[in-house]
């Protein structure tokens, strides 16, 4: 289970980001939330952009991070990316993990799946088992006004990250 902490804001630079290998596999995007409070997200190869969204300098987004890690005590604080999510108009989009019962780790949406929603890994293919117990990423649309808010997603993605 993984505890996702996450970041909104603008990027505002883009640079390489080199840890000793792999040059140029690696990137450091800088986020403000336009608050004064600035975030850098070490975005490596495993990092999964939802929709595979190329993100540029000024667009808003959100960066999600496990909030269990260790990290590094400077100015600004440095995270490694587990996922980014670009604003668009109009998406509901929750990365969290749920429960068996398909509860988000927050208690603030319930799943409540249709053959219609698609379950999908990282790579597209298929997931071919329930997806209780694991991180996800959700879209979905219209909730319920009940606690916890309810919906039946159009789209998972299953996160099986295995560090």
């Amino acid at each position: 289970m993984t505890n996702f902490y996450s970041f909104h804001g603008t990027v505002t630079a883009i640079s390489d980001f080199n840890p000793g290998f792999n040059r140029g596999c690696y990137k450091l995007f800088t986020v403000e939330n336009g608050r004064g409070s600035i975030v850098n997200f070490v975005v490596t190869p495993s990092t999964y952009f939802v929709d595979h969204e190329i993100i540029r300098v000024g667009d808003r987004v959100t960066g999600y991070f496990n909030g269990d890690l260790p990290v590094i005590l400077i100015y600004p604080p440095q995270y490694q990316a587990m996922v980014f999510v670009k604003d668009k108009p109009d998406q509901n989009i929750k990365v969290d993990h749920f429960d068996n019962q398909l509860v988000s780790s927050d208690g603030e949406l319930k799943l409540n799946l249709s053959p219609d929603t698609q379950i999908l890994l990282t790579n597209g293919q298929p997931f071919s088992r329930y997806p209780g117990n694991q991180d996800l990423i959700v879209h979905y649309g219209p909730t319920t006004r009940s606690i916890p808010a309810q919906t039946v997603p159009y789209r998972i993605i299953v996160l099986c990250f295995t560090s």
